[in-house]
């Protein structure tokens, strides 16, 4: 055995010695570079929610309230701190026989088109009590790509008012389904509309299995339903807001970004004033970012730093712009900017004074309140989102 041999494995010895008494800390023991599943920090904080809904005929009334609430549970959603990522689907529900037995919207973070789907549901169909929760639910647990990130809350809320039909041979029952919920780290919280009384246990026991909540609303839904003197401004601001983007790249990505605009300019036609203030609102904020910019926006990626104005070629930018010198774009872009962030201003600022407005409402309406479906499905993100390290202080939005 020659010297140089010896040296090394004197040397080996004496680091396998320092570590076990302490002195050179092991080559593990440094922190873990941070965790990322489906590219995305682990821990950022991430929401998903899958609503499936019975549209047939009894569910006439909270599918009216719901098309009033989606916006405020997303603003309430958004008032964790750290804001988190949400995304939102839909599964609508009927039986065999009905127009449909389901029909799914997948999760996204472009509400916008979660709640344009959700303004095409009409209730219609049913009429025999039982219908097909059993498929709607397996559905919502399969066939929806849920994050896999550990730090996201992922949650279904069952909302309906009659059994399963359980006579279906070919149905994957609920208790399976709620088994691969927990498996997946998905809660199922059930929510049933009036008072069937075959309903009541099995909207229970899903509850139980997938680790949720069971609660009992009024057939109407019970939500908090408020006009304020804000509304009209909050959407008059809305559209100005929106004609702030600019929206550049390919053909291709420009003609998903006109979608996008037409399916905003739908929305201010059919919907009601409150519901696009409470739109607005989520949009000015940092969880409607995304729901707000879509993606390929100029004004956000020269201020994040995402892109250079000189990669741009001129066939990359809306039309309008295409002959402006490199001096004149930046002076629009910046006019943009500036009007972009006093228009959120403002849009915050009525949205205090809007949420004060109802929350005084509140105080004097003796009906409505803590037994409300707002303060019910808040109850539940509250305590099920805070395991998660997502946290939620305060009441829900409305």
């Amino acid at each position: 055995m020659n010297t140089n041999t010896l040296t090394f494995k004197h040397l080996i010895l004496g680091l396998l010695i320092a570590v076990q008494v302490g002195l050179v800390p092991p080559a593990h023991s440094a922190p873990p570079p941070a965790e990322t599943v489906d590219g995305v920090a682990a821990r950022h904080p991430a929401v998903e929610v899958m609503f499936v809904l019975d549209t047939t005929g009894s569910m006439g009334d909270l599918i009216a309230a719901a098309k009033e609430k989606i916006w405020s549970i997303a603003n309430t959603l958004a008032t964790a701190d750290p804001a988190p990522e949400i995304r939102m689907g839909l599964v609508g529900y009927r039986d065999r026989g009905d127009a449909y037995v389901t029909t799914y919207t997948p999760l996204s973070d472009d509400l916008d088109a979660v709640y344009s789907r959700l303004m095409q549901f009409q209730a219609d169909g049913g009429g025999d009590t039982p219908e097909s929760v059993n498929q709607a639910l397996y559905e919502a647990v399969t066939r929806t790509a849920w994050s896999k990130n550990p730090s996201t809350y992922r949650v279904i809320f069952l909302v309906g008012d009659a059994p399963p039909q359980m006579a279906y041979p070919d149905d994957i029952k609920y208790q399976r389904t709620c088994a691969l919920a927990a498996q997946k780290d998905i809660i199922i919280n059930a929510v049933q509309c009036g008072d069937l009384a075959a309903t009541t246990p099995v909207w229970q026991e899903i509850a139980k299995l997938a680790e949720g909540r069971f609660f009992n609303v009024a057939q109407s839904g019970s939500a908090v339903l408020y006009e304020t003197p804000f509304d009209q401004q909050v959407a008059e601001l809305s559209r100005t807001l929106d004609d702030t983007r600019i929206y550049y790249g390919s053909t291709e990505q420009m003609d998903r970004m006109a979608e996008r605009k037409a399916r905003a300019d739908s929305i201010y036609e059919a919907a009601a004033p409150a519901a696009v203030a409470k739109r607005t609102i989520f949009n000015s904020q940092k969880a409607g970012k995304k729901n707000f910019l879509g993606t390929q926006e100029l004004v956000s990626d020269l201020e994040s730093g995402a892109v250079d104005l000189d990669s741009i070629k001129k066939e990359e930018l809306p039309a309008p712009l295409r002959h402006l010198s490199r001096t004149e774009l930046k002076e629009r872009i910046g006019l943009q900017s500036r009007q972009r962030k006093e228009l959120q201003s403002r849009i915050e600022d009525l949205a205090k004074q809007r949420q004060n407005y109802i929350e005084a409402k509140i105080k004097l309406d003796k009906v409505k309140g803590k037994d409300s479906l707002d303060a019910r499905i808040f109850a539940c993100i509250q305590v099920q989102a805070g395991k998660k390290g997502i946290i939620y202080q305060g009441g829900p939005a409305y």
